[in-house]
């Protein structure tokens, strides 16, 4: 039976379940973090296999504590030709899962999370681009520069076109550096709409039992286009797909 069909849980079942997935995830965090520092003697592919481990029992605590599953369509548009994600920002939920979904993606994210013990720490052995929000054009130039570095060695990019989460409903804001990495790199851009953030909303302690759609669109092509107009593909295809699999009255809970 679908979660969402049963008869809600309580709030202090709720808290229950979350406070014990908490503390199975943050565990799992700590070892894992520490598996991936102590490969660093391996090559970042290895690394990046070693932290799927994470991902892998992550979604798997959350579906078994906290009752939240996922279904995915679309798989078919991820093949062999690697591309430049471009995933909706809700919720921590996609973090984890796009570790699972993609092949060996490399992650663009803020430099900051660099500093936070064992797990900034394993994020710096995953061959990531790790940005100073800041820094402005600098910023770009060093995203257009590793990502194009890293695409042509066959590598996937995992980027969030929004920066930051958004709450599920909000306003979409969009930015132009993961277009700008298309435009100037020539390489398609995968598109991926999920409704996470009405079941692990962001900032909040209790996760909410049911499944999250996840929606993988076809490949964007972007050589001979300019960066606003793969920014506005892109974006029309995510927030488009996001009517669809979006629910109201689970927003504001």
């Amino acid at each position: 039976m679908d979660v969402e069909s049963a008869v809600a849980p309580s709030v202090i079942t709720l808290y229950i379940r979350s406070a014990v997935f908490w503390l199975g995830f943050f565990l799992v965090t700590l070892i894992v973090s520490l598996l991936v520092m102590l490969s660093i003697f391996f090559n970042s592919d290895v690394r990046l296999k070693v932290a799927k481990i994470w991902a892998v029992i992550s979604i798997w605590l959350l579906k078994v504590i906290c009752k939240i599953d996922y279904v995915v369509e679309g798989r078919e548009n991820i093949t062999d030709r690697n591309a430049i994600v471009f995933c909706k920002h809700q919720s921590t939920w996609e973090t984890i899962f796009l570790h699972i979904l993609i092949p060996l993606g490399r992650w663009v994210f803020k430099r900051e999370l660099l500093f936070l013990p064992f797990f900034g720490w394993a994020l710096a052995c995953t061959d990531p681009i790790a940005i100073n929000r800041g820094a402005g054009r600098k910023a770009a130039n060093q995203l257009v520069n590793q990502g194009t570095e890293k695409l042509k060695r066959g590598k996937w990019i995992n980027f969030f076109p929004e920066g930051t989460r958004r709450a599920p409903g909000a306003e979409p804001r969009y930015k132009i550096g993961g277009a700008l990495l298309a435009s100037e790199s020539g390489y398609p851009v995968l598109p991926i709409a999920h409704n996470a953030g009405e079941y692990w909303p962001r900032h909040s302690f209790i996760k909410w039992p049911g499944t999250v759609k996840v929606c993988i669109g076809p490949l964007i092509e972007t050589k001979g286009k300019k960066a606003d107009d793969i920014l506005r593909e892109a974006q029309d295809w995510i927030e488009g797909k996001m009517k669809t699999i979006s629910d109201p009255s689970r927003w504001n809970r």
